[in-house]
């Protein structure tokens, strides 16, 4: 089995999870933030909606540096409603999709390198970039929106089990 081949089920089940979480965001609350120096439930979700497309540029760009030198820093964009979150999620869950099944095993292997300013902030292999900065990194900033959506009375879809019920966790 190719390696695409063993990540795509893992893949396929945390974006359908991470969408039923999207799909609970409040049109209402998108400016809503638990803190004052926190991020608003509308970053957190178009934040979650960007980051399947970091998994077709990690495996087929080089590098990325997130304050090019004499470019614009990258920023989150702003999203208008909570339709524009999920389209940008399902786009990107496609493209992501598409270059994972795509990759050959050596592929996975090759190295990759964020930047900062020109400078490098780490390289790692294109397989563990997937695995850290696309679905742990989803999981992590999935649980954050979770714990949002609870401190605004909104039920947390249950993300495993037969059901698509409420948890009560």
């Amino acid at each position: 089995m190719s390696l695409s081949q063993a990540i795509l089920p893992e893949f396929d089940h945390e974006m359908a999870n991470t969408r039923k979480v999207l799909e609970r965001i409040p049109e209402d609350k998108l400016d809503w933030r638990i803190h004052e120096k926190s991020n608003t439930i509308g970053w957190v979700g178009m934040h979650l909606a960007e980051i399947p497309g970091w998994a077709d540029m990690s495996l087929n760009r080089d590098s990325f540096d997130v304050a090019p030198p004499g470019g614009e820093p990258y920023r989150t964009p702003v999203a208008a409603s909570k339709q524009e979150i999920l389209d940008c999620f399902d786009r990107n869950v496609a493209a992501a999709r598409e270059a994972i099944a795509a990759a050959s095993d050596d592929q996975f292997a090759k190295p990759w390198t964020l930047l900062e300013g020109g400078e490098e902030v780490f390289t790692l292999p294109r397989g563990s970039i997937l695995r850290s900065f696309v679905l742990n990194h989803n999981v992590h900033h999935r649980a954050h929106l979770c714990v949002y959506l609870r401190m605004n009375d909104v039920p947390v879809p249950a993300l495993y089990g037969p059901s698509a019920d409420e948890s009560g966790m």
